[in-house]
């Protein structure tokens, strides 16, 4: 593939190094810059109320007129979940296979981005030309279909970036990667190549899928009642298991979970899930049938099902819960973190009297290819160098080993940290500065208001945080003698958000004056119109509903 002379080639991580989640890379090439995935990430323990975490994309804006494409590696949230957020600063076409585009218009209407997208549909054998660098793909073996690695093509060679993947040999039509096309991008010469680094501290090769079926069929035909199947929304290749296991036991399947539905519907119309029509039923149908002729497919709010789970043990979820002879197939590996979480959810179904089959049978392997499959992926890209990507730390530095037992040099490695620009000059890697990184906080409609001092806060006040609202009254008088006087605490950070401050104080102001002028009132019936005011406006504001403690003071 002919390319005209680059001058300038650089590489930069904004986020997916040092951390699992928020992958996003950016290609800069002459002049142009290429972004590859808008990951998110899902808060970690210590971020109090947050929603999710997206990378600073500070240098991007900045550069906004220079970015020509976002390219998208495929459909999970944690490479195009910060898309909208992306767009809604940087006017670029986005790039990607037919189900990742389908999945990241379902976001950004989810996510209620109102702006216009130029989206370009691709699939493996697209090349897209560009002024300064054509851009290629090639099909991978995910849970997830459409999945592609992305090459750049500069005249120093080509960056690849894998994205997610494994090699699994057992893959069916729709998983299978193109290996020969990866074998012909080696040949062709890599300059660098950006791989994924998930399972790099595993041995040996990951579970094949054919395995997790034949599991899965096994389960199923073993279970007395109804069957509770939790996996990820966005796992396609569980999902299709489930669906298989469920017809040979001649199950019927009810879908619940908002985004497991979305997904389920678009995966369905587009072909990449094969389901017979009669095998699903709604919900409100259960009653018709027997225990053991049912399987629930169930998700949680965010695409995990851990903590819907935990709602269907305490008989609190709106739509299932947990009954004497359930068998829950839990075919998710927790979030990082949430091992704890996983570990009581588990005690509690037993204590609501069903049985969990979980961890030591195959019902869930990973989608990340293990040591062995990284040593393939580098043998048949021969890069002239690597960056570990999508990874933690220690991840990284466990794929440098596996790179240097596959015969690499450790000048040809280089683990670089969030920000910071890998230069290419001469055929040579080096770092050779930093750009704005970071994490952005959403919560709610806002993104990044909330900062370390509101989340120290959040730590004693645990949620949303709490709103002090203090009023001093003549009462004799009917007139407020001092205030309203507006205090938060882990809500919001006053001095960034003065004006919010100043509607709340003027509507509380109002609320009272209105009150104190009838000829009685109760000061109960103040302080609970304060809160419901309050509340139903810094909701609609914010989306957000702090504690609300009105403090009525009379002289």
């Amino acid at each position: 593939m002919i390319t005209k002379k680059n001058n300038s080639i650089k590489v930069i991580a904004l986020g997916g190094i040092g951390e699992i989640g928020k992958n996003m890379h950016l290609v800069e090439v002459d002049k142009d810059i290429f972004v590859i995935d808008a990951g998110l990430m899902f808060p970690e323990e210590e971020m109090l109320g947050i929603d999710i975490v997206i990378p600073d994309i500070t240098y991007l804006i900045e550069n906004k007129d220079r970015v020509k494409a976002i390219f998208l590696s495929h459909g999970h949230e944690d490479h195009f979940g910060a898309l909208a957020y992306v767009l809604r600063q940087v006017d670029a076409p986005v790039y990607g296979t037919k189900l990742t585009l389908a999945l990241a218009n379902a976001k950004l209407k989810e996510q209620e981005y109102q702006g216009k997208v130029n989206f370009n549909e691709i699939d493996s054998s697209t090349i897209v030309e560009m002024e300064t660098v054509n851009v290629s793909f090639f099909r991978t073996n995910h849970s997830i279909p459409d999945s592609v690695g992305i090459c750049i093509h500069t005249s120093e060679g080509i960056i690849v970036y894998t994205g997610d993947f494994k090699f699994d040999q057992g893959a069916t039509k729709l998983y299978k990667p193109e290996i020969g096309k990866m074998a012909a991008i080696g040949e062709e010469g890599v300059l660098c190549l950006l791989s994924d680094s998930t399972e790099a501290e595993k041995p040996g090769y990951t579970t094949s899928e054919a395995t997790v079926e034949r599991e899965m069929s096994n389960a199923f035909y073993n279970a007395p009642g109804r069957i509770i199947a939790a996996c990820f929304a966005s796992d396609i290749n569980r999902i299709q298991h489930i669906f298989n296991a469920s017809a040979e036991n001649n199950r019927k399947v009810a879908v619940v979970g908002k985004s497991l539905e979305q997904i389920y519907h678009i995966a369905l119309d587009l072909g990449y899930l094969e389901v017979a029509e009669d095998l699903i039923i709604p919900i409100s149908n259960l009653k018709d049938y027997q225990d053991h002729e049912i399987v629930i497919l169930m998700t949680g709010s965010q695409g995990e099902p851990i903590e819907a789970l935990q709602k269907m043990t305490k008989h609190t979820h709106k739509l299932v819960n947990i009954q004497p002879g359930d068998t829950v197939l839990i075919a998710a590996s927790p979030l990082r973190g949430s091992e704890l979480f996983l570990s009581k959810t588990v005690d509690m179904l037993f204590r609501a009297g069903a049985n969990v089959v979980s961890g030591k049978r195959a019902l869930h392997v990973s989608s990340h290819g293990s040591q062995e499959e990284l040593k393939f992926m580098i043998n048949l890209m021969n890069p002239k160098y690597l960056i570990p990507v999508h990874g933690e730390y220690r991840m990284l530095k466990a794929h440098r080993k596996i790179a240097m037992e596959c015969g690499m040099k450790d000048h040809q490695i280089i683990i670089a940290d969030r920000g910071e620009v890998v230069e290419a000059k001469e055929g040579k890697l080096s770092i050779v500065g930093k750009v704005p990184s970071g994490n952005v906080l959403i919560d709610g409609i806002g993104v990044g208001d909330v900062g370390n001092i509101v989340l120290r806060d959040r730590k004693l006040l645990s949620q949303d945080g709490i709103l002090i609202v203090v009023v001093t009254l003549a009462k004799q008088d009917k007139k407020i003698a001092a205030g309203p006087e507006i205090i938060s605490r882990g809500f919001v950070y006053v001095r960034e958000s003065e004006k919010l401050m100043e509607d709340s104080t003027k509507l509380v102001r109002d609320i009272v004056e209105r009150i104190i002028s009838k000829d009685s009132f109760e000061w109960a019936s103040l302080k609970q119109e304060i809160r419901d005011e309050l509340n139903r406006y810094l909701y609609e504001k914010t989306k957000r509903r702090p504690m609300i403690l009105p403090i009525i003071m009379e002289i």
